[in-house]
């Protein structure tokens, strides 16, 4: 059997998508390698709440409920992508994880360990986090603490007067550092590279909103009027340790690819010396870690919130020349012979909210698909 349409993925950018199909009877079968919907977000830390204002978070045509706080917390999330599925009569094939997706003639053909699925269009939802990323330093494999990449870490008890490093200062890391400190755990983090830190509310009001605003005035002003925000709502860094960047979150965003940091709570952590800033690691011992700087600590355990791969290539063959530098679909769709037919979601990382861009790209990819017929 020839499907309209197959969706990889059960997560937000599946469900939109699935969304988008079903209120306008457009006809999909929906496939997930997990045994419900939204299974990264379950197996997230406990304490993670959305750090986009509820009002622009919702997926297609569904609200949040109103009694839900601006940032919604996990349990509840899972609760809202579990009631949309409901709503939409939306009924994924569970326990299907795709192994490889190619084109024969103009049918595409989707793969898992039980079935082919064969369809004219794929729409792949599976994340720019699909597969953790775990870096490997000098003589790492001596040490005897306990090492975990951040997709096993649940929340601080077990940590509670032990001395944990933190690898990585992106959103999960940054509040993964605050879970430990408020659990009584003595902690610190290391910071490679230059970042970009905005709070997620300024004056009361989510910060999301003035990135959404600005971005109809061109990249020259946003990337002004964005790095002065950022000095007036996080305050003088200069003792913090933290590298931070020389362009606006706006532009590090643009050229590099890197998400801006959220603070919900860490930096005034850091700037009370409470959670402490350390460089680049150079190499491990059995019960220590020695950074770039020399410095030497022990630590009893190491969190890497190092990030992930979205391994497309693993997946899709010829892949690699629509792909951009960090390995996501430089695109929503392509138009070339050899991609007709094959549609990306959920791979943008912009300022103004991965949820809201979510349910901006599906309206998009509906609009595409249907045009197309």
């Amino acid at each position: 059997m020839v499907h309209k349409n197959i969706i990889i993925g059960a997560g937000p950018s599946g469900l939109a998508m699935a969304g988008q199909f079903s209120k306008n009877e457009v006809p999909y079968i929906i496939i997930e390698k997990s045994t419900n919907v939204g299974n990264e977000w379950r197996n997230h830390y406990d304490r993670l709440k959305l750090h986009t204002d509820k009002i622009y978070s919702s997926l297609p045509y569904l609200p949040f409920p109103a009694e839900y706080p601006t940032f919604v917390p996990k349990a509840e999330y899972i609760q809202y992508l579990e009631s949309y599925i409901k709503h939409f009569n939306i009924n994924p094939i569970y326990g299907e994880e795709v192994l490889d997706i190619s084109k024969n003639n103009e049918i595409w053909e989707v793969k898992t360990q039980n079935n082919t699925f064969l369809s004219e269009n794929v729409v792949v939802a599976t994340g720019y986090n699909r597969v953790p990323k775990i870096p490997h330093f000098i003589n790492d494999y001596l040490f005897e603490g306990e090492k975990i990449h951040s997709c096993k870490y649940k929340n601080g008890l077990p940590y509670k007067d032990k001395k944990v490093l933190v690898v990585g200062y992106g959103n999960s890391g940054a509040e993964i550092a605050l879970d430990l400190c408020e659990s009584k755990a003595k902690t610190y983090v290391s910071i490679r590279n230059p970042v970009n830190i905005v709070k997620r509310e300024f004056l009361g009001r989510s910060t999301q909103g003035l990135a959404i605003f600005l971005t109809q005035f061109g990249n020259s002003v946003y990337d002004f009027i964005s790095n002065i925000f950022k000095k007036i709502s996080t305050g003088s860094l200069k003792q913090t340790g933290i590298p931070i960047s020389p362009l606006a979150p706006s532009e590090q965003l643009r050229k590099q690819g890197k998400v801006p940091v959220i603070d919900v709570g860490t930096l005034e952590q850091i700037k009370q010396k409470k959670i402490m800033v350390m460089p680049d690691i150079r190499e491990f011992t059995h019960d220590s870690i020695i950074f770039v700087n020399g410095q030497q600590e022990k630590f009893d355990a190491v969190v890497l919130a190092t990030g992930y791969h979205a391994h497309l290539e693993k997946i899709i063959k010829n892949i690699a020349p629509v792909l951009n530098e960090r390995a996501y679909p430089k695109q929503m769709w392509f138009d070339e012979e050899t991609y007709k037919g094959l549609y990306f979601i959920g791979f943008n990382l912009p300022l103004t909210g991965i949820l809201r861009d979510i349910n901006i790209s599906s309206e998009k990819i509906l609009g595409k698909i249907m045009t197309q017929g």
